[in-house]
C-alpha cells in the first residue's frame, strides 16, 4: 500500500508540473523537445515512458512518483527540493521565512530576509544559496506573513519612485498568473535581477515574455525578457529610504 507521504509527494509533483506547463516549459503534445516523451526521458530515463508520467498526473491512478524520480525532477527543472521532498516553501521560489518573530536560539527573527542585491540575483532556489553570507531577518509594521525578501537598489533606473540606495521589500509570487501589468516587480532571471514596471507578453494564452520598463524612461529604455524555467518574480510592496 502506498504511504501517505508518497501520495503527498505526488500531489506536489502534479502542482509543480502544472506550473511548468503553464509557463510553456512543458507542452504535452510537443515534438520539439518539450513533450511528454522528452520529459519522461529526463525523469525516468526513457522517452517511451510518457504514459507513466501521465499516470502520475492522474489522481485516480495508483502509480505515484518516488523520491528518486522527484529528486531528478528537481534537478532537471529547477524545482525547490525543500518544497518537493518536504512540503516546505514553494515550488520555484526562495525558501523564505515562514512566520513573524519565529523563536531562535538567541532571540527572535523577523519574517523578511535581508540580503545583498548580488546574493539575491545569484542565489539558488532555497536558503542554501545564501550560505556564503550571514542571514539577517527583520520585520516591519503592517507586513506579516511569509515569502518576503529585501535588498538594496543599485542605480537610478526607477527614480524618482525608488532611489539609488533604497531598500525594497518584495513578496514572492508563486505563479505568473499573479502578475498584473504596470506594477513594480523584482524580476530574477539567469543570475540577474531587475526592479521594473512589468507588462506581460502572451502567446497562445500564456506569458512568454515580460516587457520591463523603468520609471526613469529618459535614461533607460524598455526591454523584453524571456520567461523561462529560471524566471522568478517578486512583487515590490515596500520601499525603505535613507533619511
Amino acid at each position: 500500500m502506498i504511504g501517505e507521504d508518497r501520495l503527498q509527494l505526488n500531489d506536489r509533483f502534479i502542482r509543480a508540473f502544472n506550473m511548468l506547463e503553464a509557463r510553456g516549459v512543458i507542452v504535452k503534445n510537443d515534438r520539439n523537445g518539450k513533450g511528454m516523451g522528452d520529459f519522461a526521458e529526463k525523469i525516468l530515463g526513457n522517452r517511451a515512458y510518457g504514459h507513466i508520467i501521465r499516470a502520475f498526473l492522474n489522481p485516480d491512478d495508483k502509480r505515484v512518483i518516488n523520491y528518486s524520480q522527484a529528486r531528478q525532477f528537481c534537478r532537471e527543472f529547477s524545482v525547490n527540493e525543500s518544497f518537493m521532498l518536504d512540503g516546505m516553501g514553494s515550488p520555484f521560489g526562495l525558501d523564505l521565512p515562514k512566520t513573524v518573530s519565529e523563536p531562535e536560539e538567541h532571540g527572535y527573527r523577523g519574517n523578511i530576509l535581508f540580503t545583498t542585491t548580488e546574493a539575491f540575483a545569484g542565489s539558488a532556489v532555497d536558503v542554501d544559496g545564501f550560505r556564503g553570507e550571514n542571514l539577517d531577518y527583520f520585520s516591519l509594521p503592517g507586513l506579516s506573513g511569509s515569502g518576503m525578501v529585501a535588498f538594496p537598489i543599485n542605480g537610478n533606473s526607477m527614480e524618482p519612485l525608488i532611489l539609488d540606495g533604497d531598500v525594497v521589500v518584495c513578496r514572492e509570487l508563486e505563479d505568473l498568473s499573479q502578475v498584473r501589468d504596470n506594477q513594480i516587480y523584482a524580476v530574477k532571471n539567469n543570475g540577474s535581477v531587475w526592479v521594473k514596471y512589468a507588462q506581460r507578453i502572451l502567446h497562445g494564452g500564456r506569458v512568454t515574455h515580460l516587457k520591463l520598463i523603468s520609471a526613469n524612461h529618459l535614461e533607460h529604455d524598455p526591454f523584453i525578457e524571456e520567461v523561462n524555467i529560471h524566471t522568478r518574480l517578486y512583487k515590490v510592496i515596500r520601499r525603505i529610504s535613507n533619511l
